[in-house]
């Protein structure tokens, strides 16, 4: 269970990265400063197009291949946690900023020896896969703050699908995100073949779900399971159609990871992502008031759902309940 409450403490300070105020251009490598707080180092998975406006690195359009980027961030000291200090484009302060102080690509090879280098001792790999409507830098600093401000003992992977990061583009990223299963599925074989590698916890936010979901079971039919390592996987609002979740996760088999589910009848976003899948109750938006519900979604063994409805939020929309709450409604309720 500590790897459980490891994740879902993470997601207690991360910010829907979709929702939040961000600017472009804001991913140019500047110096380092001794008035910086700390840094986070963090490999990025990415199936996103190379950009080659300054500081903007990829961006929302698909790329034919995988790319590797070996990123490390400064944070600001003095700073409010669960905060993202935002640079103005090309002009980061890194004594008040987050700031990109290294850029390196990476080539497929380089994984194995990024993981001798970064696995701490417990061996574990946070995995984290965001959702819709999500820039590049969004998901680079949102994931840089929550990783730095629960001091995860984990080595920190972003996987960055090809998000447009506007709202309108819903269908888009929904089809980019299926466009990016196999690349999911790779990295995290690759990750779990690792001899440092002891524990992989996986976490995913709304349409990444379903990403996530997809690579897991393409995993499972196309090797006979998912690998050991990965232990849990955590899905925060997730943006999947009830009845395909049921298959997938039966198609998993029973050599798959701790699922659990955090949902909220309440969330907006995902009542709008249902009038458009035909209204078919997204699994992150379904009424656990009803008992048959829960029977449904916790029928195969080690599924828990767990309800947040009654929580309050800053969220207009909803969809960010985990992002807003208080840290100690994840530790109580994951036990």
């Amino acid at each position: 269970m500590k790897s459980l409450r490891l994740a879902a403490a993470l997601l207690l300070v991360a910010q829907a990265a979709g929702c939040a105020s961000s600017s472009e251009g804001v991913l140019v490598p500047v110096s380092d400063s001794p008035r910086a707080a700390a840094r986070v180092e963090m490999l990025v998975a990415t199936t996103r197009q190379r950009s080659p406006e300054p500081g903007v690195l990829f961006n929302g359009e698909r790329a034919e291949a995988l790319s590797l980027e070996n990123i490390v961030v400064s944070i600001p000291p003095n700073r409010e946690v669960g905060s993202v200090q935002w640079p103005r484009p090309g002009a980061a302060d890194p004594s008040r900023d987050f700031a990109v102080v290294s850029l390196k690509p990476l080539n497929p090879a380089d994984l194995s020896h990024w993981l001798v280098r970064l696995a701490p001792k417990s061996g574990r790999v946070l995995v984290f896969v965001h959702g819709y409507n999500t820039r590049f830098e969004s998901s680079v600093f949102h994931f840089v703050q929550l990783v730095h401000d629960m001091g995860t003992d984990a080595a920190p992977v972003l996987f960055s699908w090809p998000s447009r990061g506007r709202l309108l583009d819903y269908n888009y990223d929904r089809e980019s995100a299926n466009y990016s299963r196999s690349d999911l599925a790779g990295l995290l074989r690759a990750v779990a073949r690792s001899p440092n590698v002891k524990d992989i916890v996986v976490v995913a936010h709304s349409m990444g779900a379903w990403l996530t979901v997809e690579s897991l079971r393409q995993i499972a039919l196309e090797d006979g399971r998912v690998p050991a390592k990965i232990s849990n996987l955590i899905l925060a609002s997730p943006d999947l159609d009830i009845d395909v979740f049921r298959r997938q996760v039966a198609e998993m088999g029973a050599d798959r990871p701790h699922i659990t589910i955090f949902v909220s009848r309440h969330d907006r976003a995902l009542a709008l992502a249902s009038l458009i899948a035909g209204g078919v109750t997204r699994v992150g938006a379904v009424d656990l008031t009803r008992p048959e519900n829960v029977a449904e979604l916790e029928s195969a063994p080690g599924v828990v759902v767990l309800d947040l409805s009654a929580l309050r939020t800053s969220d207009a929309l909803n969809h960010s309940k985990l992002a807003t709450s208080r840290p100690s409604c994840a530790f109580s309720a994951t036990g």
